[in-house]
């Protein structure tokens, strides 16, 4: 099956993604060095068999903090080449330096991504002045659209609804990953704002499009991609009651794929389903015997199957 890259009136401010993107873990070969090939293999298999509409590489989930600038260069030029004709690629940029963040959105623009998702500096805690000037500067050095990415518990700040507010007047930010878990600070800003929010956690996908959510950015989605898209389009048709029937289907999968770290249980589905993912990189570890087969149970439970 093939997917046309989202029609024109997607890209424009509404939702300038499409509607189902997934957070691509990068495989790695089994030495843990960079597997080129694998990456156009997944992202094939995400965007023609998953239906995704854009693909996030260099993210937590591509475990970019233990891939080099230069690997992170090559990934998108892979990918790009892969699926770039039908798929948005986005980039993921953001580091706790700006000047470092900036550099890697020019590396990321050269290299032919579509987009960049630029996260919350990190561990610094930034103040809020502190933020707008990071994500400012950032877009004021690119040419391509920016989906900020909030998500406090990682990062241990959050973007306050009246610095998106601020953000949202800058042409080239047009987009958040919302991964606050906050529908009320969601809604406050969607109200003020005409940000396209993309939900950034699973399992709230579905209460994220009852306040004005265009989409969802998924971790879980490398396996739930067709019934998530068809979870997004039955809610944008009028047909909750089927939006809500599959939303209580993939529950389990939407949760358990974070029983551990995520990265850790999408690359071992991937592995067991014949599909290109490799090792994790330290910190991480690999999953455990038990840790594989709760996630069959998992699959299973959301009526999916994991080949043992």
């Amino acid at each position: 099956m093939t997917h046309d890259l989202p029609a024109a009136s997607d890209r424009g401010a509404s939702r300038p993604f499409g509607r189902l993107i997934t957070a691509m873990v990068t495989p790695f070969a089994a030495d843990g060095s960079l597997d080129l090939d694998g990456a156009g293999r997944l992202a094939r298999h995400l965007v023609d068999e998953q239906g995704n509409d854009a693909l996030v590489l260099n993210g937590t989930t591509g475990e970019s903090p233990t891939t080099t600038d230069a690997e992170k260069e090559a990934l998108i030029r892979t990918v790009v080449e892969a699926v770039g004709d039908r798929a948005r690629i986005l980039a993921g940029v953001g580091t706790n330096d700006t000047r470092h963040t900036i550099e890697l959105a020019a590396q990321a623009e050269k290299a032919g991504a579509h987009g960049l998702l630029v996260v919350t500096p990190y561990y610094s805690k930034p103040p809020q002045s502190g933020l707008l000037r990071h994500f400012t500067a950032v877009a004021d050095a690119t040419g391509l659209p920016i989906m900020l990415y909030d998500i406090p518990h990682r990062a241990g700040t959050a973007i306050a609804t009246d610095t998106l507010v601020r953000l949202a007047e800058h042409g080239r930010i047009v987009a958040v990953k919302d991964a606050k878990g906050d529908l009320t600070a969601t809604s406050e800003a969607l109200a003020r704002t005409d940000l396209a929010y993309y939900c950034g956690e699973d399992s709230l996908t579905l209460p994220a499009l009852a306040v004005g959510a265009v989409g969802v950015v998924g971790t879980s989605t490398h396996f739930t991609g067709v019934p998530t898209k068809q979870l997004i389009e039955a809610y944008e048709a009028g047909d909750v009651a089927t939006a809500l029937a599959l939303h209580r289907r993939l529950l389990p999968l939407y949760t358990g794929i974070f029983r551990t770290q995520g990265t850790i249980l999408v690359k071992a589905g991937l592995a067991a389903k014949g599909l290109p993912a490799g090792p994790v990189r330290p910190p991480l570890v690999d999953a455990t015997a038990d840790e594989l087969a709760q996630l069959r149970a998992d699959c299973a439970a959301a009526g999916l199957s994991l080949p043992e």
